[in-house]
This record gives C-alpha cells, structure tokens and sequence, in this order.
C-alpha cells in the first residue's frame, strides 16, 4: 500500500473513530485509561525488550546522548506512565460542560459548551511516553488521534500501541480512536499535516527544525511552540536565598528542555552580591557562563556575550546572563528577546511582582519559582500535549481543555425572533 493511501485510510478511520469517541461518556473512558494502563503494567518486560532494540540502534545510527536519554524507557518510566493514565482519568471530563448561561431579553438562555476538537494528528521525537501522554489526552478530551512518533522509537512505540489498543477493546471502544503511524517513512508526516478533510489539528512536539517545517507546511491548524528563552529575572528587592536556589534550578535541573532558563538578568542594585554566589555553583555544576560586561567584572571566569546569545535557546550547560538597570530594563529586554514562553521574577516587591505578570507577555509567568514549573502535570493538567506559545486558540501548557473547543448553546421555550 502506497503511502498516501495508507495515511487517508488512517485519516478515514479517524474520523468515524472520532464521531463515536465524542459520543462517549466519562465512565467509558475512564475505564479504557485504566485498561491502557493495566495492560502497561502486564507487558513492562515487553516494553523494555523493545525499548532496547530501539536503544541499540540509537547508538549504532550516533544518536546523542540526549536523545538517547530521551529515548530510554525503563521500568520507572513505565510506572510513570501508569500512573500519568490513572491521573488523567481522575481529570473531570471538560466534555459537554456549559458555561456563562444567562437569560436574554427575548427569554431565551445563551451559553457555551465544551466539545472535541475532532482528529488530531501528533507528531513527536524521540520519547516513547509522549505516545500514552497524547492518546490519553485525546481519549479523555472526545477526540480521535493519528500519532507519528520518530523512526528512533519505531519498536517502542508499536510495543505501546498494542497496550492502547487492548485497553480501548475491554472498553468497547472503537480501538481506531488512537492509531499509531506504523512507517517510517518521513512522507507520511507530509501526508499527515495536509490532510485537511480528516484532520482538525495537528500538535508537532520535538526539535525546532521539525516544528519549523510543520509549521511552513501544514495545510491545517498547529498548536506548537518553536523556542524555549526562557528568563529568570532577579530584582533588586529578591530574598538572595531564593534567588540563588530558583535561578540554580532553572538552569541544571534538566539542561535539554524548553522550560530551562536561557538567560539570566539580575538588578544591578543587587548584582554583587547574588551573581558570585550563582557563578561558584554554576561553575561547579560545569555550566559555561557568557554575560554582558557589567557580569564579566564580577565574574572573571565569565566570557562576553554576543547579540546572539540573547535569541539562543542552548539546551546545554551555558547560560547568559546580563545586569540590568530595574525591572523596566528587564520587562524591555524579555519582550524582544524572549520566545514567549517561561519568565519568571524573583522579589519581594507584591507591586513589582504584578507589574511583571501584567507586562510580560508570555504564555507562562511566575513569581518567585523556577521556569522548570512551566509542565502540564505540574501545572495540575494530569499530562500535556505540549507547550503553546500562539495566542489562539490555546497557549501555555495544552491539556484536556485546551483540546477542547466551544460551542455556543441557546435553550428556549418556544421564542421566536420579531
């Protein structure tokens, strides 16, 4: 079968899949996540088996290790996965809940409810457990999805498939509600993203090259987000302490994930005392530091930073770091440099903490906590889709609601319109 009749045979399945999943109650798919994860729990030597093969050509095609790391799926993982399914289904059901129903004048109720988006198509890199993460979502929410996990992960995610399959079955639910791409072939993701008659939306989670093209070429509508430039910024009126524990964890605590601190700016009021401090322990840590000149005074082993490294996502243990006049230097230098997509501040100051979430524009901005907050699950959402930085229709982390549109709704009794 050639490769576009088998992604519109995948697209028609669908969408008759994705009529019949919307009709679904809570109950129904609250036990097919349950089944998914029960039939995890009983194949885990299987995952991991496959998982290896997986693993081992990784490392004969050179995938680095970050990848790799990506790419692993081990007994633990496994265990968050089961329980990432168990957490969903704890979720309430955003489907079929009406809001802002009021009277009108003519007597009639206007209001709006929550409702599937439909197909939804995702495409991913590397991670095995984007695959339970995306089809319990989309289960959750109503809506069918095509998933196209990268050819790295091929065996991983075939493994998972079937558990997804065998839970949606003991549900008496049709199984093509979550179909996973079973080619490798790179043109089934063309394929994918311009299939406009079968898909509603098309989700792109992996390097920014990937992103970038699915963005150019979809035919349909994409929830992404290209770069992570992510701020801390510490004002001149910071707790030091504070400080130094959130703009430490914002760098290290992972390097390679978009809600990783890219830059760090600091109030010049408080620059020498909490910048020495920072560089003992991001230089132990073996984070390269590169600032403006200002941070290369109080930092000799700090080299000086370019215009570029202002727009640079690293993913890698270097960070760039400028001292700034106050918080109006700070908000100024976020909004040209940032990506939209994680800034926080670190003070004492409740005013200049408002100032900072009004101004900023972002699709995640805090208050005295690290950047690495900006997640779905721990963000309450159970999981996520991913993270958006567009302004429509969601942004910030996507979970059940944001795979969710509304519809308005009118109840009357008879009104007629004079």
């Amino acid at each position: 079968m050639e490769i576009t009749e088998y992604m519109n045979k995948l697209g028609q399945q669908a969408r008759k899949a994705g009529r019949e999943i919307s009709k679904a109650d809570s109950g129904k798919k609250n036990l097919a996540l349950i089944k998914i994860a029960q039939a995890l729990a009983k194949s885990k030597d299987v995952l991991v088996a496959e998982n290896q093969k997986d693993l081992v050509a990784g490392k004969e095609n050179g995938l680095d290790s970050a990848l790799l790391d990506r790419l692993e799926l081990n007994p633990a993982g496994i265990d968050s996965m089961i329980e990432g399914l168990h957490q969903v289904a704890a979720l309430a059901d955003p489907v079929g809940e009406i809001t802002d129903l009021s009277y009108r004048p003519s007597g009639i109720q206007v209001g709006q409810m929550r409702v599937p988006l439909g197909v939804i198509g995702i495409i991913y890199e590397s991670r095995p457990n984007v695959t339970i993460d995306a089809a319990a979502l989309c289960l959750k929410s109503g809506n069918a999805c095509i998933l196209r996990g990268g050819s790295e992960a091929i065996h991983s995610n075939q493994a998972i498939a079937k558990c997804i399959t065998e839970g949606l079955q003991a549900a008496e639910l049709p199984a093509e509600a979550v179909q996973v791409v079973e080619t490798t072939d790179r043109a089934a993701v063309g394929e994918l993203i311009t299939m406009d008659n079968y898909v509603d939306v098309i989700v792109p989670r992996g390097g920014k090259g990937l992103i970038q093209r699915i963005s150019e070429q979809a035919t349909i509508a994409v929830i992404k987000h290209l770069d992570g430039i992510c701020h801390v910024y510490i004002d001149g009126k910071a707790d030091v302490d504070k400080a130094v524990n959130i703009a430490f964890n914002a760098k290290t605590h992972r390097y390679g994930v978009c809600n990783a601190m890219e830059t760090l700016l600091v109030a010049e009021s408080i620059a020498a005392e909490v910048l020495p401090l920072l560089a003992k322990q991001y230089l132990e840590k073996g984070v390269e530091l590169r600032g403006c000149l200002k941070t290369c005074s109080l930092i000799p082993e700090c080299s000086r930073a370019t215009e570029e490294d202002w727009d640079t996502e690293y993913l890698a243990a270097i960070l760039s770091i400028k001292i700034v006049d106050n918080i109006d230097d700070a908000i100024e230098h976020i909004n040209q440099h940032s990506s939209a997509h994680t800034e926080t501040i670190v003070t004492e100051d409740y005013t200049l903490a408002r100032r900072f979430l009004r101004e900023v524009d972002s699709s995640s901005v805090m208050v005295n906590a690290s950047t690495r907050f900006a997640d779905g699950f721990e963000y309450g959402l159970g999981a996520e889709i991913g993270i958006s930085t567009d302004k429509l229709h969601a942004r910030g982390p996507v979970g059940l609601k944001g795979l969710t549109s509304l519809k308005y709704v009118v109840l009357g009794d008879g009104q007629v319109r004079v």
